[in-house]
């Protein structure tokens, strides 16, 4: 479980095509403090420590999640967004993250409001109804606010702010037009839809 606070920004070393693919990532954790079979978001995908020195971690990332996740991100020099699991009785800065990955945005609109960057991102049809304005959603892992929610023909279109803080201790200093995210919607939407689905059949 996670809170959507980003901790640490990562860059994948190396990437390794096994039966799955192997990634190793560089980071400023104290690895020693980090357990072999622990779970770290990597710009919201939950991901298990499988080999670890002081300065990088490895994980091994299915073919299933690869096609699920903005699969560009998988590339060496890429930078991820990283956070450990939070422990209990931790605060809970952001809101509640699994790390499952939900689909892929896109972002097709930038500009400035205020201090802050106003981002606009679209999303298809299958997320549509669990994005909703003032709700929270996960973007590459970050806990975002939805600030305005459009339906389209394609799906949805909905806005976020950035505040110049995030940006700067995330991926999202560099985001432009047409890049993919990740997106995890709110595990309570997620969850009151299946039950919706199951009463209506």
């Amino acid at each position: 479980m996670f809170t959507g606070i980003i901790t640490d920004i990562g860059t994948i070393k190396s990437i390794e095509q096994r039966g799955d693919m192997r990634a190793v990532i560089a980071c400023s954790y104290d690895m020693a403090g980090v357990d072999l079979g622990a779970s770290i978001a990597c710009s919201g995908v939950c991901l298990t420590v499988v080999d670890k020195a002081p300065g990088w971690f490895a994980v091994d990332i299915s073919a299933e999640t690869i096609s699920r996740t903005a699969s560009d991100q998988w590339r060496a020099d890429g930078r991820l967004n990283l956070e450990r699991a939070m422990k209990l009785g931790e605060e809970l800065g952001g809101h509640i993250v699994t790390g499952h990955v939900d689909g892929v945005g896109t972002v097709t609109g930038l500009s400035d409001e205020g201090d802050s960057k106003r981002v606009t991102i679209a999303a298809g049809h299958d997320l549509a109804p669990f994005i909703a304005a003032k709700g929270s959603v996960a973007l590459d892992g970050i806990s975002l606010t939805v600030n305005s929610v459009t339906d389209t023909a394609e799906g949805v279109e909905f806005g976020v702010n950035i505040i110049p803080h995030t940006a700067s201790v995330t991926t999202f200093d560099a985001l432009a037009e047409g890049r993919r995210l990740n997106i995890e919607i709110d595990v309570l939407a997620r969850y009151l839809g299946r039950m919706r689905s199951v009463l209506e059949k």
